[in-house]
């Protein structure tokens, strides 16, 4: 409680708020997290099974498949090492679960990206267009994921989201900040996050409670 009741000037009462703000807030964003990262792995399967056919990602891993090769040999591995787990219970919508977001992500970096056809960014129809001074390519992509997927292992990992990073400041810019990403990448896949958040999404309410104490 040390970096709580420093962030409220040693008010045990208000330090306890904080601390119950920051598991609130933390429950909404993990829960928009995942809602994002369903509706990416299904954007990401959807268009791969229209190019690659229905068992593209067990096929992908397989001898030959797009991802036998030695730069993409972690992704392979990780696809055969689901596809173990699961044995007799195998579907391809079951692998598809069992990947995590870090899987997700990976499929922007370069080898993969160029692996499966350097197709993937069709499924961001609204991003915008590259620029003299920032190129929306599948590297910036991978960065944009890497915030968000950062963000989930903190939460994960029952990290505090409500302070300046690095410092005992009650804060609730990170938190705002990677939403905003959050919102901004749903927008760019075309997918209503208003309809899809609709009574799950506190973020903003909790934000200004904590910035209120």
């Amino acid at each position: 409680m040390a970096r709580y009741l420093a962030a409220c000037g040693n008010n045990t009462r208000k330090s306890m708020t904080l601390y119950r703000k920051n598991i609130i807030l933390s429950q909404s964003l993990f829960t928009v997290i995942s809602c994002f990262e369903i509706a990416l792995r299904n954007s990401i399967d959807t268009h791969y099974t229209t190019i690659l056919g229905n068992e593209w990602l067990k096929n992908a891993a397989s001898p030959a498949g797009i991802f036998d090769n030695n730069k993409c040999r972690l992704t392979q591995k990780n696809i055969n090492d689901a596809i173990h787990n699961l044995n007799q219970h195998y579907t391809h919508y079951k692998l598809i679960a069992e990947m995590g977001f870090g899987f997700w992500r990976y499929l922007f970096a370069n080898n993969q990206f160029m692996a499966a056809g350097s197709t993937l960014l069709r499924i961001m129809p609204s991003k915008p267009r590259t620029t003299p001074t920032i190129q929306y390519n599948h590297n910036f992509m991978m960065n944009q994921l890497a915030a968000i997927n950062d963000l989930r292992n903190r939460i994960a990992h029952h990290e505090p989201i409500c302070f300046l990073p690095g410092h005992s400041v009650k804060d609730t810019s990170y938190a705002r900040t990677h939403y905003k990403l959050i919102l901004q990448l749903f927008q760019w896949m075309e997918i209503d996050a208003h309809a899809l958040l609709f009574g799950l999404d506190h973020i903003d309410e909790v934000c200004n409670e904590i910035d209120s104490l």
